[in-house]
């Protein structure tokens, strides 16, 4: 049986957390003590003018970009400091844990730079396309906006995205855990219809994506994946792409780690074999037990978390009705089924899917139950259509050994104390 390791404290059994919580029903249990709202007699805030009833607000032009509530002043993108010697090539995470639905608001997507946001103006950029094409082709912004558009909801999660869960639990919070990801609408143009543009050469296999920030991404891509769902994005949920997300044109690469959408997208080349880049040799590859590196492991696997209640998000309510929440993605396509355990993996209930959700984007899953107040083990697993399913973290450790950073998609566990609070620990 596994043991659940938790920083800092000593540890009860495994066993004594499950004995506590298989008397724990599902959703639909009757409503718990303090489950429902209390009745609004004589409540104050009902009863009596308050200062947002008496006095006029701001007009319609205070906020000519409008912003979020002062209220929600602490739901921002946070990095961690020591974790890379610059903020120029790091990463801050999306705040996972206060979000719901299945779209990330712009402002809140993360950001992982490999040289810093790059700042260019959208009449001087340019897109090159060279190598193995009948006729090599530049690009300018306006040439991009008159192809034929798409506007497709995809994930983007970055390929270290839980990689220092590895070796154990390491950082309290989803944010921290599993914010390397976001998932928004993108508006540009199928890859495809530029490199028809330039007329491909039977000889081309490989696609070289080329950044025009300080530090010159590039990544190979093989030429079956440009030619199939790949775009050329200029816009993001509606709007223009932000800086950080590679204004003012990027690549959406669907399913695949998120160092290939090269952002600030300049260059295009064909050739007959990949490019062998840094970031697809020493980076971004997966050093195995014996010491071997697997490489060109593009595809993000199936995985989920609970977002709330996690160790940012704890139950504030106390006993009662109670909703778990969090999210669900596969780089294969569609989420099948999502499963959450509350007793750390010995029993597992259907979660119920939002039905808004598309092929390569994040699905919002729910599972409503009454909290008796007891210690709890949450874990969520997802299936997606092709029939995988998510590993444990065991598992996956016995397949791949401890050594990789990169490609974590293993079942996150939360550790929920009788008092609300949450905490980041390991059930194997």
């Amino acid at each position: 049986m596994g043991s659940r390791s938790t920083p800092g404290q000593g540890g009860a059994s495994r066993r004594a957390f499950l004995k506590s919580t298989l008397a724990l029903g599902g959703a639909g249990l009757a409503a718990a003590a303090g489950a429902r709202p209390a009745a609004a007699e004589g409540d104050p805030r009902i009863t009596e003018i308050q200062d947002w009833n008496r006095y006029l607000g701001p007009g319609v032009d205070a906020a000519p970009y409008g912003v979020p509530s002062a209220f929600e002043k602490d739901v921002v993108r946070r990095a961690v400091p020591w974790l890379t010697a610059d903020a120029t090539s790091s990463v801050n995470f999306t705040p996972l844990h206060a979000l719901d639905g299945i779209i990330t608001p712009s402002g809140l997507c993360f950001e992982r730079h490999h040289g810093g946001v790059a700042e260019i103006p959208p009449q001087d950029h340019r897109l090159m396309i060279n190598g193995l094409v009948d006729e090599p082709m530049v690009f300018t912004m306006e040439d991009l906006y008159r192809f034929p558009r798409e506007n497709r909801v995809y994930f983007l999660e970055c390929a270290a995205n839980s990689g220092m869960e590895w070796r154990g639990a390491q950082l309290n919070g989803c944010q921290y855990t599993h914010g390397m990801i976001h998932c928004v609408m993108y508006t540009g143009t199928p890859l495809r219809n530029l490199l028809n543009e330039a007329g491909l050469k039977s000889s081309g296999k490989w696609l070289l994506a080329e950044g025009a920030d300080a530090s010159a991404m590039t990544r190979s891509i093989p030429i079956e994946k440009a030619l199939d769902d790949c775009l050329v994005a200029w816009k993001m949920n509606g709007e223009a792409l932000r800086p950080e997300q590679g204004y003012p044109v990027r690549l959406v690469v669907p399913g695949w780690e998120g160092n290939m959408w090269v952002k600030w997208l300049r260059r295009l080349e064909v050739g007959d074999a990949p490019w062998e880049q840094r970031e697809e040799t020493s980076k971004y590859t997966d050093l195995l037990a014996d010491g071997k590196a697997r490489k060109f492991t593009f595809e993000m696997e199936v995985k989920s978390v609970i977002t709330a209640p996690s160790p940012q998000a704890p139950v504030a309510h106390g006993k009662g009705r109670t909703v778990v929440t969090g999210l669900a993605w596969s780089g294969n396509g569609r989420i099948r089924r999502v499963d959450v355990s509350l007793d750390g993996g010995r029993n597992w209930h259907a979660a119920r899917i939002d039905p808004q959700s598309f092929p390569k984007a994040v699905h919002r899953f729910y599972y409503d139950f009454d909290w008796d107040g007891s210690e709890l083990l949450l874990q969520s697993r997802a299936m997606d259509e092709k029939g995988f399913v998510q590993p444990t973290k065991d598992a996956l450790r016995k397949a791949r050994g401890a050594n990789s950073i990169y490609h974590n998609n293993a079942i996150q566990t939360w550790y929920l104390k009788t008092d609300g609070a949450l905490e980041n620990v390991e059930v194997s």
